[in-house]
């Protein structure tokens, strides 16, 4: 194999921007943010990427449910396509 030719795969901290929970994985994503970590071993210094949506926010997971505006939509689809006409 060539030399050089696969990325960097390695320890990254991952941070929920909405609850500031972090999770440590490998990655081969790069960034300029470190972040020290307590680890078995002692306080460590990883890289540290910040992410808007993960499991610990995400509706689906956290059981969350987006109120939809159905109303709405029908009154919409009626303006537009006029009243229905029973068959």
């Amino acid at each position: 194999m060539k030399p050089d030719s696969h990325p960097h795969y390695r320890p990254v901290v991952f941070q929920d921007a909405t609850t500031g929970k972090t999770f440590l994985t490998r990655s081969t994503v790069t960034t300029s943010r470190t972040i020290d970590l307590e680890t078995p071993a002692g306080v460590r210094t990883y890289p540290l990427v910040v992410a808007e949506v993960t499991a610990d926010s995400h509706p689906f997971w956290t059981g969350e449910r987006r109120i939809m505006d159905t109303a709405g939509q029908v009154e919409k689809f009626r303006r537009r396509y006029g009243p229905s006409r029973g068959r």
